[in-house]
Order: structure tokens, then C-alpha cells, then sequence
């Protein structure tokens, strides 16, 4: 079967960054998969080890053992993770199992009978009973000193803050509320107490994952918590107050969602939405068990852009689902190009082990699937290119991600998520610059996805 390519995969997240430990410590290596709410469990694990005096080795040979944080979202997924199982089991020799494919241990221990434990995904007081039982502590009270913004497997300038575990929706092709479960709402309080500590610790851009984020709060039976409300819209309005860049990812176009973006016209959180459409033609999404009103949702992008001219627009979608026909594909373009999205991901179906859609009949070949992929992809490399183009000379407010040894300085614009999205490069007058800076361009060349500037004074 053909596999999605990892760079076009939208289940993964940045490659973790592990900083060097410093001798005499019990060590533990991290190996994390899949995506950033994976990633946010990972850095959740490392802070419960740090605090219990455990160093985080970046590499197979100075830990004592391995901890594998899997993903289960796509049978690529899943070979990806067993490769990553085989492999510290080779370099290192002692390795725990956790994450979404953990939800299924006997598949993992089929493959590496040898591992010292499987745990499900965020069973965080398993993977530190496993941990304990295979390097016990050895804390140092004087010495190991945890950052109060806790371990953080991102730079310093940007944090995943994840806002609720789960999911209630039941689309055919996806499994995840099988290995996560139903949604869990985080109390507001405690989202807004991380997110302040990750600001007073230097980060610039909080970047909101869940799930279903539009679907925050609606299992909490209390209606408030003082004057914040168990919603989104509230939520959102108490991250902007902090002074820091606020991104939302995974937001599905409940009508409610029109309710945040006057915020984002207000300038509190950044005038992005990443939204998972899928599809674009009512039969495909009937069959995918999404929402299948589209011509409504060009009405909802119509008066999201009339409020809020500047918002950027995300989506990632689906090409070669099952029993998807040349004109159903073909609605998808035309759609394209009605609603002239700014970001776009596009994968080609997979079978997924307990996925509800490998039954159904007519699978599209793999010759087809590859072919409307590409087409898809010219489809939306054009739009984009159009879309940067048009921002010629206007001045943008960037973010600055690192700096190369050439001075070359690698930036995102309010458009742009890390890793996801394009990037802006500046390659004159960096010198004072360092990530995490905040600075004003003027765009002087744009190319399919990505932009050139100059700081502005």
C-alpha cells in the first residue's frame, strides 16, 4: 500500500528537542511520535521525570532506558511507531511503550514481545510506575531543579497548550476516539494557569490543540467557573489578555465559531483558523460521517472574511476515500477554487485497523489516489502562490524561529503555524536578532509557500 509521504502527513508533530543532560543522573531517552497533543503527553512525562530527578538523555546510548510516545492515527502511523520500538530496542535494549497505539498492547508486544511495558495514551502514573521499576530515582534536591514552566520539547518561544483530551465525533476513517476516548474538558482555571507560567517563561505564541477545539467546555456541567464560561469563545479571550500570540488549531465549523472572530478583528488572538474540512462533496463527507453541509460553510467563510479580512484560513484533506467518484473529486476542485482557502494539507486515504470506512465498498486504486493528489496539490500550490503574491510590499509582524550560521534569520507571520505552514526568511540586518523576537518586515518576494522581507524601522 502506498504511504503518505512523513512531510505531508498532518498526524505529526515538530521533532522533539531534548537538551544534554549533565552527569550522574538516572537517565531516560524520549522518542516522540505522531502529533502535537502527543507531544504536549511527552512533555508531560519528562516533567513528572525531571521533577523526580531523572536527567532526559537526547540519544540512545546515554540513556538507561527508552520511552516510545506512539501514534495509532494511520497504518503508516502504526509501522512507523513498531519501526521505532525495533530501533531502541536494538540501540538501547530496555524500552517502555505508550501513547495511541498503546490502546492495543498486544499488538505492539506481537512484534517487540521484549518491551518492559505498553501503556495507553496520557496513563502518565503507569509510564512512571514502568520508568521506576526499570532505572529507580535517584533525586538530588539541591541539584535537580525543575523550570517552573516544566520540560518543553518545542523552543523556548512557542508551547502546545492543550485545552481537552478526546472526541465525540464518529467519523468513519478515524479511530483516535477509540484509543482516546470521549472528550475531557480541562477547567479553564488550569489552562489559564499553565498558559500564564509558559508566558512568564518566555513563550510568545501559545498554539491552542485538542481534538475537536470548538467543542471545548460542552461536557463541563457547571455553566462557569466565576466569569469564564466553559466555552471557546470565553477561553479564548482569557489567553488574549496575556499578551502572547494565540493560535487555534482543529476547530470545526460549528456556527458558534463565528462568535470568535471578533476577537481575532480585535487583534486578541491571531486571526488563523485550522480547520479540518475533509472534503468538500456532501456524499463524500455523508460516507466519511462528517457534517455535510458545504454550501453553508462558504456562507461561514463569507462572513468570517467580512469580519475579519485578514484571517488566514487552514485545512487538510482527504483525496481517494472510499467510493469517491472523478466528479465527486472534481466538486473538491471546483470548491478549491470557490473558497480560495490560504493554507492547505492533502493526504490519500489509508486503511486504518478498526477504521469503520475499510468496509465500505468501491476503494479507490492507488494509481488514482496518486494522480488526484497531484492534481489537488497544483490546485492548491496556485492559490497559494497567487495569495503570497498579493502580499508584495505590505509590512507584517513576524516571529523570529532560529537563525542560521549564514545570518539568515527563518520567521512565521501571523499566517503561519511552525512546522505546517510556510515561513518568511530575512537574510539582511539579523544581527541583533534571536528567536523568539517579534519584529516588523516589508515582503520584497514570495514564492509558492514561503516569503522573503526586510526589517522595517
Amino acid at each position: 500500500m502506498a504511504q503518505n509521504p512523513p512531510h505531508l502527513r498532518p498526524d505529526l508533530a515538530p521533532k522533539a528537542r531534548i537538551e544534554t543532560p549533565r552527569p550522574g543522573q538516572p537517565t531516560i531517552g524520549m522518542v516522540s511520535l505522531g502529533c502535537p497533543k502527543a507531544l504536549v503527553d511527552s512533555e508531560r512525562i519528562l516533567t513528572r521525570l525531571r521533577a523526580e530527578g531523572y536527567a532526559i538523555s537526547p540519544d540512545y546510548s546515554g540513556a538507561e532506558a527508552v520511552i516510545v510516545n506512539t501514534c495509532g492515527f494511520l497504518d503508516s502511523a502504526k509501522a512507523e511507531s513498531l519501526e521505532a520500538i525495533g530501533e531502541a530496542l536494538h540501540q538501547n535494549g530496555k524500552v517502555i511503550v505508550t501513547g495511541c497505539l498503546g490502546a492495543n498492547p498486544e499488538y505492539i508486544t506481537g512484534a517487540h514481545p521484549r518491551v518492559l511495558a505498553v501503556t495507553g495514551p496520557h496513563q502518565y502514573e503507569q509510564v512512571l510506575d514502568a520508568v521506576h521499576a526499570a532505572v529507580p530515582p535517584a533525586p538530588d534536591p539541591f541539584v535537580d531543579l525543575l523550570p517552573a514552566s516544566g520540560v518543553s520539547l518545542t523552543p523556548r518561544h512557542y508551547s502546545y497548550l492543550k485545552i481537552s483530551e478526546g472526541c465525540n465525533h464518529k467519523c468513519k476513517f478515524c479511530i483516535i476516539p477509540d484509543m482516546r476516548g470521549k472528550l475531557v474538558s480541562r477547567p479553564p482555571r488550569a489552562i489559564l494557569r499553565e498558559a500564564e507560567k509558559l508566558v512568564e517563561a518566555g513563550v510568545r505564541e501559545l498554539l491552542v490543540i485538542s481534538q475537536d477545539t470548538s467543542a471545548y467546555g460542552i461536557d463541563i456541567k457547571s455553566a462557569a467557573e466565576g466569569d469564564i464560561r466553559h466555552h471557546i469563545t470565553d477561553l479564548a479571550r482569557e489567553l488574549g489578555q496575556l499578551g502572547a500570540w494565540v493560535r487555534l488549531h482543529y476547530v470545526y465549523p460549528y456556527p458558534h465559531v463565528r462568535h470568535l472572530i471578533p476577537l481575532m478583528a480585535e487583534g486578541l488572538i491571531l486571526p488563523y483558523l485550522d480547520i479540518p474540512f475533509q472534503h468538500a462533496h456532501p456524499d463524500v463527507l455523508k460516507r466519511m460521517a462528517r457534517p455535510a453541509a458545504a454550501s453553508k460553510t462558504l456562507d461561514e467563510i463569507a462572513a468570517w472574511r467580512a469580519d475579519c479580512p485578514d484571517i488566514t484560513l487552514r485545512s487538510t484533506f482527504i483525496v481517494g476515500y472510499p467510493g469517491e467518484t472523478e466528479a465527486e473529486f472534481q466538486t473538491l476542485l471546483d470548491w478549491m477554487d470557490e473558497v480560495q482557502l490560504d493554507r492547505v494539507g492533502c493526504f490519500q486515504y489509508e486503511n486504518v485497523a478498526g477504521a469503520r470506512s475499510n468496509d465500505l465498498p468501491d476503494h479507490v486504486p492507488e494509481d488514482v489516489k496518486q494522480e488526484r493528489w497531484g492534481r489537488f496539490m497544483e490546485k492548491a500550490q496556485a492559490i497559494s502562490e497567487a495569495k503570497l503574491a498579493a502580499k508584495l510590499g505590505q509590512r507584517l509582524d513576524v516571529i523570529v524561529d532560529e537563525l542560521d550560521a549564514e545570518g539568515i534569520a527563518t520567521c512565521r507571520t501571523k499566517a503561519d503555524a511552525p512546522e505546517i505552514d510556510g515561513n518568511l526568511f530575512i537574510d539582511e540586518g539579523t544581527e541583533t536578532l534571536s528567536p523568539g523576537d517579534i519584529v516588523t518586515v516589508e515582503v520584497d518576494e514570495a514564492g509558492a509557500y514561503d516569503l522573503w522581507g526586510r526589517i522595517t524601522s
